[in-house]
């Protein structure tokens, strides 16, 4: 398994939008065969960060996803609502292995 950790630099000013845009992902990633774990919005402390985890059972298989989410019609639309709302600034991808007991 492979967990993909993303962290967002978000517009504080435009958290509503970039909720939004969390939502058209959840389902996607698991149409794609992945477990979404969630967004994760700011809160208390740093008004400009957001965070993002899901995971696939193997890298292959993420990477699969990538290739295959760039023809489907609902994640362009969910790639340009991005690019539309300018919701988030940037963004960094990070790959973990969980350690289970």
């Amino acid at each position: 398994m492979v967990t993909c950790y993303l962290r967002y630099i978000v517009d504080p000013y435009k958290l509503e939008e970039f909720e939004h845009y969390g939502r058209l992902w959840l389902p996607l990633v698991e149409k794609f065969g992945g477990q979404h774990h969630g967004y994760f919005l700011p809160s208390e402390g740093v008004s400009n960060v957001a965070l993002a985890m899901f995971s696939f059972p193997s890298l292959a298989a993420y990477e699969k996803y990538r290739a295959d989410s760039m023809q489907d019609p609902e994640c362009q639309a969910a790639f340009k609502y991005a690019q539309d709302t300018r919701c988030f600034l940037s963004y960094e991808r990070s790959f973990f292995r969980p350690v289970f007991k």
